[in-house]
């Protein structure tokens, strides 16, 4: 096996790092906002539950479409180009916003955010990952903590400016933070890591075991993973605030153990990518699912607004971990010629299942008056993302042995 290249693992490295940590920090922004303004806004716009998430959705599926597109752009012209493209449609989008003059056009525009915000998440991971080998685990699960710590930095600044100034200023407000120090970041990332042919075409050694089966199989086995483990990591994500709100505590509350599960999520995510670059990201992430069932089985029977300051803290800190894998596993098993586009579907397919989540959880609370069988939906579609990564994990120790014997 050859040494790896210089610029791998180098101090240029954690430096890219850091700044693709802080773009991702700024733009995921899109990812967390709505989920705050949702009861001001369904109380502006006077819609039911399943209404109101509907923008949600709109963003999601910006941010799904908008990662394969902002994915194949990297791939062939490196990172800059989709971090410029990515902060003037996140603005756009927010300021607009503020103007919308009813839930469907509101709706629309959320697209735009997501194609925006897509720009700060995918391509950045993938981007990373050309620039370490040995802490390749752990700096893809740093880089994609920009987006954890969106979520733990803005949702409290937010529902505080939204109480203040109501939540239409407070999305033209977000478009002009954006503007104003994304682009200037983007412009320390316009280096393009040095990839040479091999490297290129070939599949990358995976350190943990090959995979018997074809990349076909692979792909399609991953995406339907990450749908399922999205469906249900929705449920919570997107309706915490909501549902303190129905039980008397106050979209406050929800707001703040929102913040301690996505802040608890950093930490997941960072521990995956040490936990990774030991066992394997395919270990990491059946350990990770599971773990994320088991909180999801513990809301269905604790609602106190204690124990779900636990269990939030406790989702955060089993699933925050399970997203970042796909990308590492794409490194592991796909050419790096192709990992920005292939990475981008799989990230797709995830927030597919964000948004179909979103919307059946909504759904399913205007049916039934509350969001237990919600919860129980959630469980259902995580036992799936579970058998699948037990699945190739299996399929993974048995290539090890073919190879060894």
């Amino acid at each position: 096996m050859t040494a790896p290249a210089p610029h791998l693992d180098s101090r240029a490295s954690w430096l890219r790092l850091v700044i693709a940590l802080t773009i991702g920090t700024i733009g995921s922004i899109g990812m967390w906002s709505f989920v705050v303004a949702l009861p001001a806004v369904q109380a502006d716009f006077g819609v039911s539950r399943a209404e109101v998430s509907f923008p949600y959705t709109m963003t999601m599926l910006g941010f799904a479409f908008g990662g394969v597109f902002m994915g194949k752009l990297a791939d062939r012209m490196g990172i800059f180009p989709p971090l410029v493209c990515g902060a003037v449609l996140i603005s756009l989008g927010y300021v607009l916003s503020g103007y919308a003059p009813n839930l469907t056009v509101f709706a629309l525009l959320q697209i735009i955010i997501g194609l925006g915000t897509s720009a700060s998440f995918a391509p950045l991971m993938i981007d990373v990952s050309y620039w370490f080998w040995k802490r390749r685990a752990l700096a893809v699960a740093l880089a994609s903590s920009g987006n954890y710590l969106a979520g733990t930095i803005w949702p409290p600044l937010l529902q505080s400016a939204i109480a203040t100034y109501g939540w239409r200023p407070a999305m033209t407000g977000i478009g002009i933070i954006c503007i104003c120090t994304l682009l200037p970041l983007s412009l320390l990332m316009r280096t393009r890591a040095p990839i040479d042919a091999a490297m290129a075409g070939a599949k990358p050694a995976a350190r943990f075991g090959a995979l018997d089966m074809p990349p076909n199989v692979l792909f399609v086995l991953l995406a339907i993973a990450g749908v399922a483990c999205c469906v249900a990591m929705s449920m919570p994500q997107v309706h915490l605030v909501a549902y303190c709100a129905d039980l008397g505590y106050g979209a406050a509350r929800g707001a703040e153990m929102l913040s301690v599960m996505l802040g608890l999520g950093i930490v997941s995510r960072i521990a995956s990518g040490f936990i990774a670059d030991r066992i394997g990201a395919l270990s990491a992430l059946l350990l990770g699912s599971t773990l994320q069932g088991v909180a999801l089985f513990l809301y269905l029977f604790f609602d106190s607004m204690t124990s779900l300051y636990v269990i939030s803290g406790l989702f955060g800190l089993f699933q925050g971990g399970i997203v970042p894998m796909y990308a590492v596993i794409v490194r592991e098993y796909f050419p790096a010629s192709k990992a920005g586009g292939t990475t981008g579907v799989i990230i797709m397919a995830t927030l597919f299942g964000m948004a179909a989540g979103g919307w059946m959880s909504g759904f399913i609370f205007d049916l039934t008056g509350s969001y237990r069988m919600a919860f129980l939906n959630g469980l259902a579609w995580n036992l799936v993302n579970v058998a699948i990564a037990a699945f190739l994990l299996m399929k993974s120790r048995g290539g090890t042995k073919a190879a060894m014997a």
